[in-house]
């Protein structure tokens, strides 16, 4: 089907080859820009706007959608409104949709006198028809939407930039990974330009809609958040605000919650302790709301979990904890030992995270048990030197090693068996890969090449060159397509897998590439460099997004967490840093180790005692040990000691049951079998 552009006309739809629409004759454009194909109308809003489900024909027919500007208005100031909101809104897409929980811009133009924007397609179901079709949410469904949702406003925020138009149609809960997907930008605007809206020009919808912003055409951060309170409510009861605003105005937030035990409506909450969060983001008067995203961050967080009042079973006799506490000041906290109940370690840290964000975390005595090697792995031998990298293979069967012997080796993990040596490459092996599939090893090393094996029969299948300089670090995208590499000649390059080629070069970091990683959507590659930064890289775009700098010396590994909110980052300053990808913070920096940080990787816990989360991180030190981490609370869970020697790099198996090292002792690799319990 073919799509007609005259924004008045009232059945679009056209069979391919019309020249002309069949409804009002208009003249039908088969591609607009000569690239879109618009194929289906997705939304009408109200005059202004409407937009359209396209394919874009140089990417292989790639789902888009394309926003035309269609003002009904004869009032110039009105209609230069439009005009200026639907730049906006153009603008804010390129500035945010970096963001992987914002669409980002693909183009914005002019045609026939009319103005387009193009933005990626979210495949997903808005919250106002999941609530329409799956029934009400429930307290822990509205705290999981709050966690989800609060970094994004939190995102915007911090760029100036406020939504004006939070509710459940503008939001949408992205089909591949179930996150939350803000939508909608053409409301928003800076800051800094508080535009006084004329009577009937009000933008927002009512019942979301602060009562700053709509009497006054004012909008701040703490507008956004009366949005979010009410979008909540609607998800939480049913109920639409704009009903209630119709009928009560603004009265109706002052007892919103007799709404919750209406007939086949809601319930009552209280486990969670939500209902002081909901109340402070639907305070009528700004000074009495939520002025940041993060302070209902915090709320949330501090309410999700009741403090335990059990025994604290690893406490020493006596010590301390030290706080950074609501009112900024530093106390502590005595665990005065046997025989006085105090807050269990799960409880009260949950309590606090909020307060130890930006803060390192070192205490003076260890919370929970270090183990001292009180488990032996298993020990592979056959290489004769330096094991430099492992992986393991996309189902957990194959491990690979590259080592300064030249080769590269394969191991049956069920018997710790050599099935194979590859060789090829003319000096040290420095990183090894699998794809996805399971069907192709690549291998990145000191003579500047990559080179791709057939994992059936040990057969290389193809070399890349392009790297002036040894290649450190390789890694192949989610989709099996793509593979990236760091060099030492402090380029990033991405190959194209299906032709041999290389497709684009990151240019950015003044000495060299240590480490690369993709994000789990694709759509973001981060590099670690020897000049103690990291960066993170659009893809689609080819254009540096971040620059994280924190570390006091070169980072040497970094790992994205699977839910990509999160990037671990190990260094030469003995440290490793876990960073908020949305904010561009260190969360947490963890200093146990007593020498530099090679390697660092995440891996499922398996619903392990320790980490509920259902996480954990992994780290290689030269200072001859493997640690485990529980990166939501940033404190140390285990040691893994080795004999002797440096550790080069580790790698965790897909199921979470077993971690393997390469490193310098003797030229082996271990591999660990990890307990349920520590």
């Amino acid at each position: 089907m073919l799509c007609c552009l005259n924004p008045d006309c009232q059945n679009p739809l056209n069979p391919d080859g019309n020249q002309q629409c069949r409804n009002c004759s208009t003249p039908l454009i088969p591609l607009l820009r000569g690239r879109y194909r618009v194929i289906n109308l997705l939304s009408d809003e109200g005059g202004f706007s409407r937009t359209y489900l396209a394919e874009d024909i140089d990417k292989l027919n790639e789902p888009c959608v394309v926003k035309q500007l269609a003002p009904k208005l004869q009032e110039t100031s009105a209609l230069k409104k439009a005009v200026e909101l639907f730049k906006e809104e153009a603008k804010q897409l390129q500035q945010l949709g970096q963001h992987h929980q914002i669409p980002t811009l693909l183009a914005y133009f002019e045609q026939d006198k009319y103005l387009f924007l193009v933005q990626q397609y979210i495949e997903g179901q808005n919250l106002l028809k999941e609530l329409q079709t799956q029934g009400t949410y429930s307290e822990s469904k509205i705290r999981e939407l709050l966690l989800d949702l609060l970094p994004v406003l939190e995102f915007i925020h911090a760029r100036g930039v406020i939504h004006r138009d939070i509710k459940p149609q503008n939001i949408i809960r992205r089909e591949s990974d179930r996150r939350l997907v803000l939508i909608d930008f053409g409301a928003s605007k800076q800051l800094t330009a508080t535009v006084q809206t004329k009577i009937g020009t009000t933008i927002g919808s009512h019942g979301y809609t602060a009562i700053e912003q709509m009497q006054d055409g004012k909008a701040y951060p703490a507008s956004d958040l009366f949005s979010l309170g009410a979008t909540c409510f609607h998800l939480l009861t049913g109920v639409s605000p704009s009903k209630l605003w119709m009928q009560h105005g603004y009265s109706w937030v002052n007892h919103w919650q007799r709404y919750l035990n209406q007939p086949g409506q809601g319930r009552t909450i209280s486990r969670l302790k939500l209902p002081k969060v909901l109340d402070k983001l639907l305070k009528v008067n700004i000074q009495e709301r939520y002025q940041s995203a993060d302070e209902v961050l915090k709320d949330v967080l501090r309410h999700s979990q009741p403090l335990s009042s059990t025994l604290l079973s690893v406490a020493p006799s006596s010590g301390q904890l030290t706080s950074l506490l609501p009112d900024g000041k530093l106390k502590k906290y005595l665990l005065l030992g046997a025989g006085i109940v105090v807050l269990g370690l799960g409880g009260w840290y949950s309590y606090f995270r909020p307060l130890f964000i930006t803060k390192p975390f070192a205490p003076s005595q260890p919370i929970t048990r270090t183990s001292e090697d009180s488990d032996s792995p298993n020990t592979l031998k056959g290489h004769s030197s330096d094991v430099n990298s492992v992986a393991f293979s996309g189902d957990g069967k194959l491990l690979a090693s590259g080592s300064d012997d030249n080769t590269i080796k394969l191991w049956n993990v069920a018997n710790q068996q050599e099935i194979r040596t590859v060789k090829g490459h003319s000096t040290w092996v420095w990183a090894v890969a699998f794809s996805g599939d399971g069907k192709t090893l690549a291998s990145g090393s000191a003579d500047k090449t990559i080179r791709l094996w057939n994992l059936e029969t040990g057969e290389e299948i193809g070399t890349l060159k392009g790297h002036s300089d040894g290649v450190s670090s390789i890694t192949f995208s989610p989709d099996g397509k793509t593979l990236a590499s760091g060099s030492l000649d402090k380029t990033i390059k991405l190959w194209n897998l299906e032709t041999g080629q290389e497709i684009g070069t990151f240019k950015g970091h003044s000495n060299a590439v240590a480490s690369v990683a993709f994000s789990p959507d694709g759509a973001t590659l981060a590099s670690g460099s020897w000049d103690k930064t990291i960066k993170l890289w659009n893809l689609a775009t080819g254009k540096e997004i971040r620059t994280f700098k924190g570390h006091s010396d070169m980072v040497l590994s970094v790992a994205f967490s699977p839910d990509g909110v999160t990037l671990a980052s190990g260094s030469k300053d003995k440290t490793i840093k876990l960073w908020n990808l949305v904010t561009g913070e260190a969360t947490y920096t963890l200093n146990q180790h007593s020498d530099k940080v090679n390697s660092v990787a995440y891996m499922s816990s398996a619903g392990n005692d320790k980490t509920p989360n259902g996480l954990i991180l992994v780290s290689g030190s030269n200072d001859n040990t493997i640690k485990l981490w529980n990166p939501a609370t940033g404190l140390e869970i285990r040691t893994l000691k080795k004999d002797s020697g440096y550790i080069y790099s580790v790698a965790t198996s897909p199921d979470g049951q077993t971690l393997a090292s390469g490193g310098s002792a003797d030229n082996i690799i271990k591999i660990w079998r990890m307990p349920r319990s520590f």
